[in-house]
């Protein structure tokens, strides 16, 4: 789930259905919303000459979408090994125990109560499956239990909620925390000048070609908003329903009790770090 408000200047990136990098493949669930944008980017991931795919997040408990995932990979000449989940909301997880059953597979996230099979996900991690190099990269903020996958050999990073390809996504208050998403961020920018990361896959949305402008278009915008809060709180807005409509009077109503959770997390960060 996202707060995925429209913004001037957003990052833009190419189509989202089909192959998006030469290991990587989208196939998009049929959820579109506000908060999901065209729908759930659920991901194919193989190595061209194996067999064995990972997915990473089947998406709601759509039985026509689960099958249409094994299906894409099935024409590949590819079936399912593993299943991976980026958090646990339920446009990304919901289906992942259907899923499982039907393609036989664990499915591993970092939340315990997530999994099906022993293994857990945590920093360090990286998935062989097939013969791929996925490592696991913890992305907390958006919620507690997050997740990205660096995707090395496409210069790729997989980003469920973290970053998605349009607009902006939110902090889930009380679960997300301000503090833990912006070092996910600059954790995420690092990469970027480090890694030679220079794609982005989302969890909603169009890939981003530019990884490192994606992520520095993040950083500025969630600077500028809680630098906004922080202002209206000086100016007397105290209840967050009242700092969101004066701070996000630019956002569609229909999308305020989300960006709510995102003051409420703001305010929280504002109020650890003494600055009201």
């Amino acid at each position: 789930m996202t707060y995925a408000a429209s913004l001037p200047g957003q990052p833009r990136g190419g189509d989202i259905a089909g192959p998006a990098t030469d290991r990587a493949v989208c196939v998009l669930a049929p959820n579109a919303s506000a908060m999901t944008l065209d729908g759930t980017n659920t991901w194919i991931i193989a190595e061209p000459d194996s067999d064995l795919a990972v997915v990473i997040d089947p998406g709601p408990l759509d039985e026509g979408h689960l099958r249409a995932v094994i299906d894409t990979a099935a024409r590949a000449g590819k079936r399912i090994g593993l299943t991976l989940l980026t958090h646990g909301h339920p446009d990304h997880a919901e289906g992942a125990g259907r899923f499982a059953e039907l393609t036989r597979t664990h499915v591993r996230a970092l939340d315990p109560a997530l999994r099906l099979g022993d293994e857990g996900l945590g920093a360090g991690d990286v998935i062989t499956t097939g013969g791929l190099e996925l490592a696991v990269v913890p992305t907390p903020g958006h919620t507690s239990d997050s997740l990205s996958f660096h995707l090395r050999a496409d210069a790729a990073v997989l980003t469920g909620d973290t970053v998605i390809g349009r607009g902006t996504t939110l902090v889930a208050h009380p679960d997300g925390r301000l503090g833990e998403y912006l070092d996910s961020l600059r954790l995420l920018r690092s990469m970027t000048v480090d890694d030679g990361v220079t794609t982005i896959l989302p969890g909603h949305g169009p890939v981003l070609n530019d990884a490192q402008g994606a992520v520095e278009f993040y950083l500025a915008h969630r600077a500028n908003r809680l630098a906004q809060v922080e202002t209206a709180v000086e100016a007397g807005y105290r209840d967050p329903s009242e700092v969101v409509a004066h701070v996000y009077a630019d956002v569609d109503r229909s999308l305020w009790p989300a960006a709510e959770l995102s003051v409420r997390a703001q305010l929280d960060y504002l109020g650890e770090h003494g600055l009201i």
